[in-house]
């Protein structure tokens, strides 16, 4: 028989693995990204204070926060190509908290449209869903933003299954997509800012395929 090779001692769950680098600026990175996904709400609540002249609050809250959205799935998309393009891993330790405040924006733009725009008027929302076709892929994109936020944890990972669970996390393609066209029909005139950001979507979705690919 051959000798049984003596074991080590066992690693502590949640500690780094030996040999592992330790990715000390991971918390700090992480901080900025939280200073900087705040910074949408710092200014639109300095400019609903008085800050500067905002002519319709409601229409400011919407037109910034559905900015916010936007900036922050793109984000959110971009995680991955950059982790294949840069080789560095920990970036995906970036993604969850990037959806959570893309879907945090989504609850305040919702919210706005629902109680201050609407009045929580059911009837006053279906006749606005069934009259204008920007508001319902909003309220689509929002819709489908739910089950992602509520299984973004790893509990839910493990609950899921990895393939089914990213199956489900999929529907940021639809639900990007959604909220760019939401942008392109609401704006009635002049549309070179939703075209840029249908066109950094495009960009990324064929880089994700790409990478995908690979």
């Amino acid at each position: 028989m051959e000798p049984v090779a003596a074991q080590g001692p066992r690693r502590v769950p949640g500690s780094p693995r030996p040999g592992a680098p330790r990715r000390r600026w991971v918390p700090i990175a992480k901080v900025g990204v939280w200073a900087a996904a705040l910074v949408p709400l710092l200014v639109l609540s300095w400019g609903l204070a008085g800050g500067f002249h905002v002519v319709d609050p409601v229409e400011e809250i919407q037109r910034r926060t559905g900015i916010a959205i936007l900036v922050l799935l793109f984000a959110t998309l971009s995680v991955t190509p950059l982790r294949r393009i840069t080789g560095w891993n920990s970036l995906i330790r970036f993604r969850r908290l990037l959806g959570l405040f893309a879907f945090f924006y989504a609850v305040l733009h919702a919210f706005s449209y629902f109680v201050f725009d609407q009045e929580l008027s059911f009837p006053a929302i279906s006749a606005d869903v069934a009259e204008h076709p920007w508001v319902l892929v909003g309220l689509l994109s929002f819709v489908l933003m739910i089950p992602l936020a509520v299984t973004s944890t790893q509990g839910w990972i493990r609950r899921l299954g990895g393939m089914a669970w990213s199956g489900l996390h999929a529907l940021v393609y639809p639900i990007a997509i959604f909220g760019v066209l939401h942008f392109w029909w609401l704006v009635k005139a002049d549309v070179t800012e939703p075209a840029i950001y249908a066109a950094v979507l495009a960009v990324l979705l064929v880089a994700r395929f790409l990478v995908r690919r690979r």
